[in-house]
């Protein structure tokens, strides 16, 4: 019934994922730039050993010592910066597709230790070129849900069918500015990689989150296969959120307003005979039980395990969001212009982090990680790559509208900081954090036990499945 939400990069960790798992519910890693988290990780020297019996459980071993020996250090000094990795690219080189796949199955592979129950993977369509090796990674693991929002998902159902009988998939990307006709695709063959030492995969059960009944009508009754079931995602959710459907309208805090067009018709998705669950604001046993009424198979919730102790944020982030909590300080800021993709992100108003005005301010924009950059198709036809967040100069001379990179933000860099993996520039300043929560986070006091200043992930689900009245 309950479904703890893939968040941000790295804030839904192995750790998090096992322990909702081990409550009997269903934990979920998120898939987002893995393979960068995975690189900066090792090198940080593994301390608890548990990155290596991963890594010897990989099905091809040479395969894992080389992504090993090119990351592994034994420990990275404080006011070094983390060595790079390549860009996610259109044709990646072995190196890059060795690591991605790699690190997918070692973050599922440990979320499914010491239990039996189900672990799902989750991904962004937006970020499309790393899906399919990412898919097979998490796959070879022994994945059981993927979850993929932020766009149109209607590719994966085919691209886990072909990858479950270890064949050749394609996953079609956007190009800004070129026709209709035109097909641009990124090719994945698992046999590219190795000789894999079983004839076929356990194909995963698919989610797609949506947040209207137009096209959770069109996932189901147009993909082919058909999604096997949704996640019905409010505006009060945390990360990104669709934008309200038509002109976008600003209220006094200079948040998109949503309207009735914004909500979708649960009967209606009920009727598509695929189970759903209720995400957005749902954080509370009253809701779960409100959702069942509806006709949901159950919930799915991020805030509230987003700073219980086994999630990814930094002890010092949780310390403080938890403080401003419990003193009725805290707010989150849903920022039309922060994301370069153009949706609506929720912001958490922190010191010292990019939502403080001066701190932003003081950043040098750089686009160094590359997962939320745009294809654009050039004058030559070629693509190339621009983001509305690296430096205005670049975005302008790749054809970029200037107006479009203010009040840009690097949410790729600030979640890496979120979650202790920030890098360090050659002047000495490590990268500020960024961030994000759904509206939810007010209530998360609700979730500590008496006398205590933090909580658990079973604490949380301990509360949720308490019987209550229904709000």
């Amino acid at each position: 019934m309950i479904i703890q939400g893939g968040m941000g990069i790295a804030v839904s960790d192995w750790r998090l994922a096992r322990a909702v798992g081990m409550t009997g519910q269903m934990g979920v890693v998120s898939g987002t730039a893995i393979d960068a988290v995975m690189a900066r990780r090792l090198q940080l020297g593994d301390p608890t050993g548990e990155l290596r019996k991963a890594f010897e459980a990989f099905p091809l071993k040479a395969m894992a010592e080389r992504v090993w020996e090119r990351y592994f250090r034994p420990q990275k000094p404080d006011d070094k910066p983390y060595a790079s990795k390549p860009l996610p690219a259109v044709e990646p080189g072995r190196p890059l597709l060795e690591l991605t796949v790699v690190s997918n199955f070692v973050e599922v592979w440990l979320a499914k230790q010491g239990h039996t129950n189900p672990i799902g993977i989750n991904l962004l369509e937006k970020i499309q070129l790393p899906t399919v090796p990412s898919l097979f990674g998490a796959m070879l693991a022994g994945v059981d849900y993927v979850l993929m929002g932020a766009g149109i998902p209607r590719q994966i159902p085919g691209v886990l069918d072909k990858l479950s009988m270890l064949q050749p998939a394609e996953y079609r990307f956007d190009v800004h500015g070129a026709a209709p006709t035109e097909h641009h695709a990124s090719l994945f063959d698992p046999a590219q990689l190795g000789d894999w030492p079983m004839p076929k995969l356990a194909r995963p059960f698919f989610l797609a989150i949506v947040s209207s009944t137009v096209l959770a009508q069109t996932l189901v009754k147009k993909c082919t296969p058909p999604v096997d079931g949704l996640i019905i995602e409010g505006p009060l959710a945390g990360g990104h959120n669709a934008p309200p459907r038509g002109s976008l309208l600003l209220d006094e805090r200079q948040e998109p307003i949503y309207g009735p067009r914004d909500e979708p018709d649960l009967s209606t998705i009920a009727s598509l005979g695929v189970p759903f669950w209720m995400a957005g604001s749902y954080g509370e046993a009253g809701m779960l039980r409100k959702a069942l009424e509806l006709g949901a198979t159950g919930i799915q919730l991020g805030t509230a395990f987003a700073f219980c102790d086994e999630s990814g944020v930094t002890a010092e982030l949780k310390s403080q969001v938890v403080g401003k909590v419990k003193r009725g300080e805290i707010d989150v800021h849903t920022d039309a212009l922060a994301s370069p993709t153009g949706f609506p992100f929720k912001v958490v108003q922190l010191e010292g982090t990019v939502s403080d005005p001066a701190v932003a301010a003081k950043r040098e924009r750089v686009c160094d990680l590359g997962y939320l950059r745009t294809a654009y198709q050039k004058e030559d036809g070629t693509v190339g790559w621009r983001c509305a967040a690296e430096p205005v100069e670049d975005f302008v001379a790749k054809g970029g509208d200037e107006s479009e990179s203010e009040g840009r933000r690097c949410i790729c860099n600030g979640l890496f900081a979120t979650v202790g993996l920030g890098q360090v520039r050659k002047d000495g300043r490590h990268e500020p954090a960024i961030v994000t929560a759904g509206n939810d986070l007010v209530h998360i006091a609700r979730f500590i036990p008496e006398g205590q200043d933090h909580y658990t992930a079973a604490d949380v689900v301990s509360r949720l499945l308490t019987p209550q009245t229904a709000p």
